[in-house]
């Protein structure tokens, strides 16, 4: 369940006025290279690169769903200056008002970029430190250059002249909208619907889309869940019913069958997705340029259920809605298959957080803790929707 649940990354400013859409138009770059070759770290199915600040090296996720974040640890040390405050809200609609302010210089890599608009955040809470992040590079500075990705050869190129990428067996092109922040956002048709996806890089699922265009009418089958299908910067939503199904996928010039979907408060498009394909984007024609290379099965396996880490407890937080189901939402998880989960500092909980007990397993036994008593589970992993 690993693809279903966790991890998004997405921020959507409630209102741009024209000072903030100037702020995100902010910033310059240079390169000593007509083309770059930036590092790139792809773990959990999601994109790192090092960036150097004031000399100190730090870990970004490269994440064109998000604006340019740093830490306030990041904003204490270089004694930034606030430019303004503003409300923020993140794909569980959960919102925050953070200080917004303009990073003097960071370099990833060869590549200089001055003046960038930032978001501050706290980096350190709940899951998000799992990560160790200490910041996001996010599309309002992946605007000012054209970005070639590869995520099976960790492979992340930059430049500012398109023609120096070779667009040949880039057949698949989807033009998008860029919103304020200059996350992109594309147009698909599913379950015969448009319906808008942000083109999510720190998204580590597949697809999703709201719950609201779901129609059961359409689908021959689906699964209902209940519970926690995601995690935002400022934490998880609330315990809501869902779908996973199966659907069409139309985007950009190109049809995709049988895509695994599921519903919940965002409606985006993520890495589960885009790690078959080398991609390109452009935003100064505002199109993402993609090539397969290769073809992954998609199908759903689970134990019918997911949790997350809460202050360092594993608790039952994503189940399928399906008869005789022994697991409920607040169980709390003592072991998995004699993995010992109960008393778990920070570091050990993040560990079991990124490297699940159950991962490649086909039969787990779980020991969980409800209403005072101790129960004891068998359960087998199983394919849905095939």
């Amino acid at each position: 369940m690993k693809k279903i649940l966790y991890t998004l990354l997405i921020f959507s400013t409630l209102t741009i006025s024209a000072q903030g859409r100037r702020f995100f138009e902010n910033g310059e770059v240079q390169l000593q290279n007509p083309v770059e070759k930036i590092n790139l770290r792809y773990e959990n199915e999601l994109p790192f690169v090092k960036v150097s600040i004031n000399g100190k090296m730090y870990n970004f996720l490269f994440d064109s769903g998000a604006p340019t974040v740093i830490s306030t640890a990041i904003y204490s040390e270089l004694n930034l200056n606030k430019k303004h405050k503003s409300k923020v809200k993140d794909s569980q609609k959960n919102k925050q008002e953070q200080i917004f302010t303009e990073l003097p210089e960071m370099t990833v890599d060869k590549v200089v970029f001055k003046k960038i608009g930032a978001i501050v955040l706290d980096m350190n809470s709940g899951e998000l430190a799992c990560f160790k992040v200490d910041g996001i590079l996010g599309a309002n500075q992946m605007a000012k250059l054209f970005w070639r990705i590869n995520y099976s050869e960790n492979s992340l190129e930059t430049t500012k002249d398109l023609s120096l990428f070779d667009l040949n067996g880039y057949d698949f092109i989807v033009p998008f909208d860029a919103q304020p922040q200059k996350t992109p956002i594309v147009e698909t048709n599913i379950l015969d619907k448009k319906i808008d996806l942000t083109f999510d890089t720190g998204f580590s699922g597949r697809l999703k889309i709201l719950d609201k265009n779901f129609d059961s009418k359409k689908v021959k089958q689906s699964i209902e869940t209940f519970g926690t299908n995601s995690v935002g910067a400022y934490g998880a939503g609330k315990a809501i019913p869902g779908y996973i199904f199966k659907a069409d996928l139309g985007l950009g010039n190109k049809s995709f069958q049988n895509e695994l979907i599921s519903t919940g408060k965002s409606n985006l498009i993520g890495n589960e997705f885009f790690k078959d394909f080398t991609f390109i984007f452009d935003w100064k024609n505002s199109k993402i340029y993609m090539k397969r290379i290769k073809t992954t099965s998609v199908k759903l396996e689970s134990f019918g259920f997911s949790y997350r880490f809460i202050d360092t407890k594993p608790m039952v937080a994503f189940v399928f809605q399906q008869e005789n189901f022994p697991l409920k939402i607040g169980d709390s998880i003592i072991s998995i298959n004699n993995v010992n989960l109960d008393q778990l500092d920070q570091d050990s909980a993040c560990h079991y957080f990124t490297n699940r007990v159950e991962k490649d397993q086909k039969t787990i036994d779980v020991k969980i803790k409800r209403d005072g008593k101790i129960l004891d589970f068998k359960l087998e992993k199983k394919e849905y929707l095939n």
